[in-house]
């Protein structure tokens, strides 16, 4: 078993802590900050694969996978055979810091893979109806004030990145918001412009869509690298059951139309279509992935996962064998569409499975795939030289 086929496995299944294990000594702490389909143990497989593996959702007590410490390195067992071994990140010493408000770092911002998710907004509107018609996977609602703080200034906010830069060699801050009643980008613009014009790193958000396509020519204007628009599901009917706010107040046409108009204001690849497999038939996640990619948009596929205190947390985590074909066909329909994959630096995500990652799931590759590949590789060494001058010799301003 590979690296990405253990990646997927692992993401279904979980893993079981052997005694072995210190967790607070070898690892970054578990924080499920506004991550609404993530916690658990962050960790490197080989080739660089970042993963998060779900430790403490019920599934994971039956997974055949273990973590077992061995003369102090971390290795992935199922059962008693030793499949690999897996490099845990050390707790970032940002973490345990202090912005100059007082506000423990950690609170402020983590650390997702290789970079640095920020959500600055308050809570997704969803979690606030009577009753609540949030998305019913989400763990939202259930994190903010736990372990993260409400109010972040502009120096919080600044401070943690400029932290997370000098000690995790960060290149990419993500800033994400919930519902906020079609304020959402209005208030993220702010902080885009901060980090902007006070680093070199690149920026992405992810916000609900909005009409008002000028806002998008606007925010590509002030240097945003990357959008991504969290559809959640394909077919119009179970995105009713699953996100009822969400489909009853932005609807799907309205996220498919934004995408769209998006897919012509940034370049192809620069935008992201977000999905779950495993809540909605495999046939529907392979629709999404083909009707983003005709427009240069990639999919974003993140496996379900039934997180604790969550409505769904019962229902039963996607098989591998089942999430195993879509990520295939990700990768290939992705590199058929002339979508760039993997080009900026440093840049590996844990709690989703990357189109580029795909590659180890190809057994067979024919002659129009290595074709695409070799296309991919020779842009990728143009784009990714471009970006890491662009970091390593972009000046940090410190303007608040």
């Amino acid at each position: 078993m590979n690296s990405a086929q253990l990646k997927i496995h692992l993401l279904c299944r979980g893993i079981q802590l052997d005694s072995s294990v210190d967790l607070d000594a070898d690892a970054r702490p578990i924080l499920r900050t506004r991550g609404g389909l993530a916690s658990g143990i962050e960790g490197i497989l080989p080739g660089g694969l970042s993963i998060n593996i779900p430790v403490y959702e019920s599934f994971a007590a039956d997974s055949p996978f273990s973590l077992v410490k061995k003369e102090e390195k971390y290795y992935v067992f199922r059962d008693e055979e030793e499949l690999s071994e897996i490099v845990l990140p050390p707790n970032p010493k940002f973490y345990s810091k202090k912005t100059s408000s007082g506000k423990l770092m950690s609170r402020i911002g983590v650390m997702q893979g290789t970079y640095l998710g920020i959500y600055p907004t308050d809570i997704c509107e969803f979690w606030k109806t009577d009753p609540p018609s949030n998305c019913r996977f989400c763990s939202v609602g259930l994190n903010l004030g736990s372990t993260e703080d409400i109010d972040k200034t502009d120096a919080d906010l600044l401070e943690t990145t400029l932290a997370a830069m000098q000690e995790e060699k960060i290149t990419f801050v993500h800033f994400n918001a919930g519902y906020l009643g079609g304020k959402e980008l209005e208030i993220l613009e702010h902080y885009i412009e901060l980090i902007k014009k006070n680093t070199p790193l690149m920026v992405g958000l992810q916000a609900a869509p909005s009409a008002d396509y000028s806002i998008y020519e606007r925010l590509k204007k002030k240097g945003v690298d990357h959008l991504s628009f969290c559809i959640e599901l394909f077919d119009e009917e179970r995105l009713k059951e699953v996100c009822p706010g969400k489909s009853r107040t932005i609807g799907r046409k309205q996220y498919l139309d934004t995408i769209e108009a998006c897919s012509k204001i940034f370049m192809r690849g620069r935008v992201s279509g977000e999905i779950i497999a495993g809540l909605e038939p495999a046939e529907k996640t392979i629709e999404a992935i083909d009707y983003f990619a005709k427009m240069g948009v990639v999919s974003t596929v993140c496996i379900f996962r039934p997180l604790i205190g969550t409505q769904y947390e019962n229902l039963p985590s996607p098989k591998p064998e089942d999430m195993i074909p879509i990520f295939q066909h990700l990768y290939r329909t992705t590199l058929y569409n002339r979508i760039p994959l993997g080009m900026a630096p440093n840049i590996k995500v844990s709690i989703v499975m990357l189109a580029e990652e795909g590659r180890g799931l190809i057994e067979k590759k024919g002659f129009r795939l290595r074709l695409c590949e070799m296309r991919n590789s020779f842009i990728k060494f143009f784009i990714s030289l471009y970006f890491k001058i662009r970091i390593r010799y972009g000046k940090i301003r410190l303007g608040l």
